[in-house]
């Protein structure tokens, strides 16, 4: 696929390296000499220099050619009007980086796409829903919801209190017959290395496993790994950041009681003035003293979301410290998300990523509706419409020809999640969702085309 990203900046790189990796054709629009120097020598690429409000500069990339024009600069600006131009000009479909999460709202109602933007994506507001759902699966390290939770996928690390460590998956089904989860992928401890589980694999303590769970698949997860799924009320933020203000307006309108820790104090009068429902607090929320006299034990959940990484990472394990039970630390560094989850914080979030995520499920083949890549796993999540005529409609699970490095997680149909097993028949229309390791998503692909 052809595909040309505008901006070279923090998300531009991560994903022209992320699409170089899958031997896509990617061209770097950017007028700054020195990040495409830099991405030109650490990736298979082709740069071009300039504003890519140009149109000279958008012809010179041949946007008549290109099937996907991402555009991720830092001004939402140039991103609108960059793909308005793509549009024109060529291009299959566009896709603009905002951070007004008011024309996502109103996407519809404004009718972007009638000016040539196929699709808007905002960083910030990709975190702050993924915030809010790790508080609503508290007990679990990694979440994704499809179609609105019909089906959840669940991570967590299996401690020697799981019911089902040192058991097959076939062994645990046996025991546990009615039970409405899967595991589809497992991380052994201390390894890299990612297992697509089959039957006769055994769950070990310290392993990393993600489930695909049904409609009351957590609770029955959390029961069986002895977890607690604890109710979140009392919520601290660090930061004033968009994703901090989304986030806090968000969960104080959801009735939860929000205190944000703003260390500008013109920030912090500003955030105060639009959150009535949000106790604002200016004060540095990175000083143990300053956690300790706004009573950080009493929370529920630490959400640090400031601007330095390694700052939130501190101060989400003086919170662990303090027995605050969840732990949210947005990073920008992927090195540190092995780090983090073994020194103990909970969830981590990281913008690029997300936004990669949202935007990789336009160049995989197939009917696909959503997507999701595993954190620290060499796995997709993949959501596919299944067509009539496709490899796999009307035929049951096991007579497919999956590779053995995938497998099915569960099937939508009609709004409503099921496990499925190796005897359930997929229909038209049913959204199917597999987990498959990189180097096998091609032939899973062609299966729903």
């Amino acid at each position: 696929m052809k595909i040309i990203i505008a901006g070279a900046g923090e998300v531009g790189f991560h994903l022209a390296k992320l699409l170089s990796y899958e031997s896509q054709e990617i061209t770097l629009i950017d007028p700054n000499k020195k990040s495409l120097a830099y991405a030109n020598s650490q990736l298979d690429i082709r740069v071009v220099k300039g504003d890519a409000t140009s149109i000279a500069i958008l012809k010179e990339a041949r946007v008549d050619q290109t099937e996907l024009f991402i555009a991720v600069t830092s001004s939402e600006t140039t991103n609108i009007t960059v793909c308005v131009l793509a549009k024109q000009l060529g291009a299959e479909k566009t896709i603009a980086r905002i951070s007004n999460t008011e024309f996502i709202k109103y996407k519809d109602e404004v009718g972007f796409t009638k000016f040539g933007i196929d699709e808007l994506i905002s960083p910030q507001a990709l975190a702050a829903a993924e915030i809010e759902l790790s508080l609503k699966q508290s007990s679990f390290n990694e979440n994704y919801e499809f179609e609105d939770g019909a089906l959840t996928m669940a991570g967590l690390t299996l401690s020697s209190t799981a019911s089902f460590v040192g058991k097959s998956v076939k062994e645990a089904a046996q025991i546990f017959p009615e039970i409405h989860f899967v595991p589809i992928a497992i991380q052994r401890f201390g390894t890299q290395y990612t297992i697509i589980p089959r039957g006769d694999t055994k769950f070990r303590r310290g392993d990393t496993v993600v489930f695909i769970t049904s409609e009351g698949g957590g609770d029955e997860l959390c029961r069986l790994t002895g977890k607690e799924n604890r109710e979140i009320k009392n919520v601290m933020i660090l930061g004033g950041s968009q994703i901090a203000y989304k986030t806090a307006r968000d969960l104080s309108e959801k009735g939860l009681n929000v205190k944000l820790l703003e260390g500008d104090r013109d920030k912090a009068f500003e955030i105060a003035d639009d959150l009535t429902k949000v106790l604002v607090i200016n004060s540095d929320g990175r000083n143990v003293d300053t956690l300790d006299e706004e009573n950080i034990s009493d929370m529920d959940a630490f959400i640090a979301v400031g601007p330095n990484s390694e700052a939130n990472i501190m101060s989400c394990l003086v919170a662990k410290s303090k027995e605050v039970k969840k732990t949210i630390a947005l990073v920008e560094n992927m090195d540190y998300f092995d780090l983090s989850h073994s020194i103990g914080i909970d969830t981590l979030i990281n913008k690029k990523l997300l936004a990669a995520n949202n935007i990789f499920r336009y160049i995989r083949k197939g009917e696909v509706v959503a997507m999701t890549k595993l954190s620290n796993l060499n796995a997709e999540l993949l959501e596919f419409e299944v067509k009539e005529g496709s490899a796999v409609c009307n035929k049951a699970i096991k007579s497919i020809d999956f590779p053995r490095t995938s497998i099915v997680g569960g099937v939508i149909r009609n709004g409503v999640g099921m496990i499925a097993l190796g005897d359930f028949i997929i229909q038209k229309d049913d959204r199917v969702v597999v987990c498959c390791l990189l180097k096998s998503i091609k032939r899973v692909e062609k299966l729903f085309l």
